[in-house]
């Protein structure tokens, strides 16, 4: 009897199990609600390493209530009230007894000293909004262990803290704020609700025009992209974001954030900028029940545990826009290097005002879920920097 006929093979029956392990390596992140979760893994650049195998800006808070922070609301004479808790009545200080644990490695902490050696003769320039200016203030505040400053300030816009210049005359330091809220030139805007109109393709003079004095540059910028824009190029109207205008064209205000730091970066590469530039990521708010107009707060006492919380969407987005162009920046030969605080600062819903901050202006009902109390989680993004700093000098 002749042997039964063997079936052909079809390609069907070799593409399946191919398919199947696709499909089993795509399931994690095909399950995933939100697809912010994975942007430790797949997409932050590593930023900067301790001993060459450690990522500081990764890692989690861990409670270390017997170490006292860098200073308090008492030691510190430039802590404004917008930032003050404790002054204004937050009851508990919890918040205080945590600290940054980079995986696989310590954080060693700040050394005032050792910072105004590695800055003796130079100068250093905190370019951007009002969370730039409150990094800027808690350097202030940890560096009055050692050396108070002089207030040198010749340039005021509107509220006098915005532009702010110290000098150090025993260590020839200079420390600047330069208050630039879109990093390009902008008018129009009066409120949250009105249009600002932001020339994307021409830096804010209030930095460009001082910048090649100082020898370090912290450059951020954030949550005024939430706005209605009005975005021009060449001085010509190119489109808009929550303008309401049929009759031109619909940007988002992700572009306009793109083409803000792209611009930074080269206005600064154009004007043979030879210092250091620490691009500081994207700094996450927290509110919670509401938006920071319709009752949102942020009462939490401690901070999220390790994968309990991510960016919202539009917050990693912005992160995002920032990877990209400072790695573009980084082609051009510009000296840019990332101060990579997002990661820590996402699990920080306690370290904000929320209602126990004394708003400059404005109704002081509203929550302060943005900005960070002095002291405050805020201070491990200048333990970052000077670790950073000091690689560079080796």
């Amino acid at each position: 009897m002749a042997p039964p006929a063997q079936k052909s093979s079809s390609p069907l029956t070799f593409l399946f199990p191919i398919t199947f392990v696709i499909l089993i390596l795509l399931l994690p992140f095909c399950l995933l609600d939100d697809f912010s979760a994975t942007f430790n893994f797949l997409t932050r650049p590593r930023a900067f390493q301790v001993d060459g195998s450690c990522d500081l800006s990764a890692g989690r808070w861990v409670r270390h209530p017997q170490q006292a922070p860098y200073y308090t609301n008492s030691t510190c004479f430039w802590i404004i009230p917008q930032h003050n808790c404790i002054k204004f009545g937050r009851p508990e200080t919890e918040y205080l007894n945590w600290r940054w644990k980079p995986d696989g490695c310590e954080l060693p902490r700040f050394d005032p000293a050792l910072f105004l050696e590695l800055v003796r003769g130079k100068s250093m320039a905190f370019v951007g909004d009002s969370v730039s200016r409150n990094q800027m203030q808690s350097l202030l505040c940890i560096l009055s262990a050692v050396a108070y400053p002089v207030d040198v300030s010749d340039k005021y816009e509107g509220d006098k803290s915005y532009f702010k210049r110290w000098y150090y005359p025993k260590y020839n330091f200079t420390m600047a704020a330069l208050w630039s809220r879109f990093l390009v030139r902008s008018s129009g805007e009066s409120s949250p609700y009105d249009i600002t109109n932001l020339h994307l393709d021409e830096a804010d003079s209030a930095w460009e025009d001082e910048i090649e004095n100082f020898d370090y540059v912290i450059i951020s910028s954030g949550h005024w992209f939430f706005r209605p824009f009005m975005f021009y190029q060449n001085n010509k109207v190119i489109g808009c974001h929550k303008c309401n205008q049929t009759s031109t064209a619909s940007l988002t205000n992700f572009y306009g954030y793109r083409m803000a730091f792209r611009t930074a970066f080269r206005t600064l590469k154009g004007l043979g900028f030879k210092g250091t530039v620490f691009l500081r990521t994207f700094s996450p708010a927290h509110f919670e029940h509401g938006k920071w107009n319709t009752g949102g707060s942020c009462p939490r006492t401690k901070p999220y545990e390790d994968g309990e919380n991510t960016l919202d969407e539009e917050s990693l987005e912005f992160y995002l826009t920032q990877m990209e162009e400072f790695q573009e920046a980084q082609k051009t030969g510009l000296k840019v290097r990332l101060l990579d605080t997002t990661a820590a600062m996402v699990m920080r819903p306690d370290g904000h005002p929320n209602h126990y901050g004394f708003p400059i202006r404005g109704n002081a009902s509203l929550a302060d879920c943005v900005h960070w109390c002095l002291p405050g989680p805020i201070d491990t993004w200048n333990e970052f920097l000077i670790h950073m700093m000091k690689v560079e000098v080796r």
